[in-house]
């Protein structure tokens, strides 16, 4: 009894700790959030890791497409400024999470992610999206 009491807490120690761990680089915020930061940055670099098909379908005003399940998401991203902001959006934000944690990886140390997805910002009716 005592050592399945131990495993337990020890187990349970093990989970929180690495569930708790976020990253100071990465920043996940809500749709209005998203673009006042946006308004508010001078040349944001706004990146939709969409499939192009998605990406022509609509987007975020003046973001570029670099499609997080394409071949060069990586040689795509390098072209980007590490020093700036970078905001990062898919659909929902199961890509963008994953997205945003290559461009850490990658150097990135100032990282927007909206929350949510393009879904949430189509939601909030922020701006109509670009066709």
């Amino acid at each position: 009894m005592k050592f399945r009491s131990i495993f337990f807490l020890l187990f349970s120690l093990f989970i929180l700790s690495c569930n708790g761990q976020a990253s100071k680089n990465i920043k996940m915020i809500e749709a209005k959030a998203f673009a006042e930061t946006i308004n508010t940055t001078q040349n944001p670099q706004i990146i939709d890791v969409r499939t192009p098909e998605e990406f022509m379908e609509g987007h975020i005003d003046d973001a570029t497409n670099v499609n997080w399940l394409g071949d060069h998401f990586v040689s795509d991203a390098e072209k980007l400024d590490k020093t700036k902001p970078i905001f990062v959006y898919c659909k929902s934000g199961a890509r963008s999470k994953k997205a945003t944690e290559k461009l850490e990886e990658l150097g990135f140390k100032n990282i927007y992610e909206l929350e949510g997805g393009f879904i949430s910002w189509s939601a909030a009716e922020l701006n109509k999206p670009t066709e």
